[in-house]
């Protein structure tokens, strides 16, 4: 058994996501933290909402709440769609927390005593007309590097340089739109990343090779360019003070830690909020801190491109300086975007799903399957509703659950509420069971590498084995002439579809829960299924008692189809 640390990116605060932010991190995370649980590794998955800056202040005023009380409420609805979704954290903590309070400070003293962080007056872009000092992001203008006309301060979504604000091209505020915009002098904060180059360098040599190509090359692209001294507060309301005791000039400005300086923090913050809640048994430095147990943990890191560099190379920065042996991520697994008809999702346009309309229309493992087995590993997935309603239909309805209901109604109706016994295994059920044993030994080794859509593509040849095995048999046809040869068939189907609610947990929990529990298995304790287990095919015995359970995926039809399209666009 090994100890597994998985975190996903935290999704902001202001808003529920839409189905890429799902796909690109938290999604991928449950799937692979549910299948490592079923091999009986020791496993902790941990995300929290991301609550600090401007995009929270101005969502809060915009409300008409305070921002603690807005966080708060965003954080209970984000939850409870998660909860819809089936992701099952460990813990689900938020950034504001005191733990990620005290933890963010402890970071921030430990890099000034070791020389990382230096005070520096700067001149920053002052609104006139918003009467503020702009965070970063809060500038907009054109990108110089790829002419992109909506770049942010810090970062340009289309090239993902990182950017200062005075690098953009008729730069403007995103609050007001004025372009009255001055600079101003005040001090902060900055991170001194210069000079933890070379040990950035070395971590990445000893870990990146490992990674996607995708999460690799943009780790490699930024160490090629010279890592840059960052500041790391912000003039907010909002945040993680700086601490008195070390800046006490800062402190009395209101300063407080830049988003994406206390955000990563929250992954440790969030595991010792789950282990300050029963700390009896729960160690949180066991997970986090080399020496105390986090030497024998692998961490898998989950994210979007767009968050790659502050992972890859910021977070473990500001870890490497703090002179303590902090876990830092074994393996980051990054996507690509997933787009709506090739563009993007919009609220204000209303294009495109968000997590809570998809739950409103059908339930969760529709989403599931359908998100991980076109996840945007190797590049950008476009979402369109044909191929969405093509893949529920055939891979789904026509070949999971349409196996599930003639198997277990056929036997109901020809050999009654109890898996018939029939003849000994032949030579078709040996064969069944060395093909369902390759394929089963296919999709682990995709699991195990990450690999989702090819687990995704292993785990649908297993339910078609299934199909093909029934086709040959026809047991519609040996009922005429062989009722006992026809009860093999049937027993030898339904230990099929034993063996499916349980290697598909992870991708469909829900409908897997509900195969698994047409049959009266009082003993059945098994969380996973073994290649070498599944030659046999005999876990669930003759004689047993079975239901048959309502139709696990309903068809999506071309009158669901348009309304889908009418209600959320369809292609431009």
């Amino acid at each position: 058994m090994a100890r597994h640390l998985i975190t996903s990116a935290l999704p902001y605060i202001n808003g529920i996501k839409h189905l890429g932010n799902m796909v690109g991190s938290m999604l991928p995370a449950d799937v692979y933290a549910r299948y490592l649980r079923q091999r009986d590794h020791d496993v902790l998955y941990i995300c929290a909402t991301d609550e600090h800056g401007t995009p929270a202040e101005l969502a809060a005023k915009e409300s008409g709440l305070p921002v603690d009380a807005f966080c708060a409420e965003q954080h209970d609805a984000q939850k409870a769609v998660y909860d819809g979704f089936g992701l099952r954290f460990d813990y689900f903590g938020r950034s504001s927390s005191p733990q990620n309070v005290e933890l963010t400070q402890h970071f921030a003293r430990k890099l000034h005593e070791n020389g990382f962080i230096e005070e520096r007056a700067i001149r920053q872009v002052y609104s006139n007309a918003d009467g503020r000092f702009l965070p970063d992001r809060y500038i907009v203008g054109t990108c110089p590097h790829c002419g992109y006309d909506k770049a942010r301060g810090d970062q340009c979504e289309n090239c993902t340089r990182v950017l200062d604000p005075t690098d953009l091209i008729d730069a403007r505020s995103a609050i007001s739109g004025s372009s009255d915009l001055e600079v101003r002098e005040t001090k902060h904060l900055f991170l001194l990343q210069s000079k933890l180059q070379h040990e950035v360098e070395a971590f990445i040599d000893a870990t990146g090779d490992e990674w996607p190509q995708l999460a690799s090359s943009i780790a490699r692209k930024w160490l090629t360019e010279g890592l840059h001294d960052r500041a790391i507060t912000r003039d907010l309301d909002w945040g993680v003070p700086v601490p008195s005791d070390v800046w006490p000039d800062l402190a009395a400005d209101g300063k407080v830690f830049y988003v994406w300086f206390d955000a990563p923090i929250e992954y440790i913050g969030a595991t010792k909020e789950w282990s300050d809640l029963d700390p009896a048994s729960r160690d949180w430095k066991s997970w986090w801190y080399e020496g105390e147990g986090a030497e024998n943990v692998r961490y898998t890191e989950f994210m979007a491109k767009d968050n790659v560099p502050f992972h890859s190379v910021m977070f473990p920065a500001t870890q490497l300086g703090t002179r303590e042996p902090w876990k830092k991520v074994d393996y980051l697994k990054a996507f690509n975007w997933l787009t709506y008809y090739g563009g993007k999702f919009s609220t204000s346009q209303k294009r495109g799903v968000f997590t809570d309309a998809a739950l409103e229309l059908l339930p969760a493992d529709y989403w599931r399957y359908f998100l991980v087995a076109n996840a945007p590993e190797s590049d950008d997935s476009s979402f369109s509703w044909e191929h969405f309603s093509a893949t529920v239909n055939k891979d789904l309805a026509d070949t999971l659950g349409n196996f599930v209901n003639r198997v277990l109604s056929f036997s109901r109706k020809r050999f009654g509420d109890d898996v018939p016994a029939g003849k000994e295994a032949g030579e078709a059920e040996q064969k069944l069971g060395e093909d369902i044993a390759t394929l089963l030994a296919e999709y682990e080794s995709h699991m195990d590498a990450l690999q989702f859509r090819k687990a995704a593509a292993a785990l649908r040849a297993l339910w078609s084995a299934g199909n093909s095995y029934l086709e040959e048999k026809a047991p519609w046809l040996e009922i005429k002439t062989d009722p006992e040869a026809a009860a093999l068939t049937l027993r030898t189907a339904m230990n099929l579809i034993h063996l499916y609610a349980v290697v598909s947990e992870p991708f469909i929990p829900a409908s897997a829960a509900a195969m698994r529990s047409a049959f009266a298995l009082t003993d059945d304790t098994a969380t996973w299924i073994t290649p070498a287990e599944a030659r046999s095919l005999s876990a669930v015995p003759a004689g047993t008692a079975f239901t048959v359970p309502p139709v696990l995926f309903a068809k999506i039809t071309d009158e669901d189809l348009e309304s889908y399209k009418e209600r959320f666009g369809g292609e431009e």
